[in-house]
């Protein structure tokens, strides 16, 4: 009798032990999407922020290129300088162009058309000046430098 028992027992617990419920399929399958979810938004915010960053560094290595034309030649705009506008960013997602003059420049990065970076509209574009002046224009400039 004993034996009916544990066989009874052992048919029971067979029957559960094959997969997984949809209950609990539902819920794996939850968790993977709000991972998913937050993954790709922060995965997002830092392409944005590597964007961002190639902008300024392009500019930063514009300016300082103006500074030591300056700084041999006398002006920013001597036809001695090695800067050829526009310039492009390291990966070509941003144009530098200029206003150079013999004792001012201002500098302007824009995104190039297509590109990754013209669906950033918290920074459309980033400028910086001779004197160390930085803007940007966009919904949050603030954000950009």
């Amino acid at each position: 009798m004993k034996r009916q028992s544990h066989l009874k027992m052992s048919k029971d617990m067979n029957k559960y032990s094959g997969g997984f419920t949809l209950i609990e399929l539902i819920i794996v399958v939850g968790i993977v999407a709000i991972i998913s979810t937050v993954a790709v938004t922060f995965y997002g915010d830092n392409i944005t922020r590597a964007n961002r960053t190639e902008a300024r560094s392009t500019l930063t290595q514009t300016a300082g290129s103006l500074e030591k034309c300056r700084s041999i030649y006398g002006a920013y705009d001597s036809a001695n300088c090695n800067v050829v506008f526009p310039v492009d960013s390291e990966t070509n997602l941003f144009q530098i162009t200029g206003v150079v003059a013999p004792s001012t420049f201002t500098l302007t990065a824009t995104p190039v058309a297509g590109r990754r970076p013209a669906g950033d509209a918290d920074c459309t574009t980033f400028t910086l000046t001779n004197t160390g002046m930085k803007g940007a224009t966009g919904a949050d400039p603030a954000a950009c430098w």
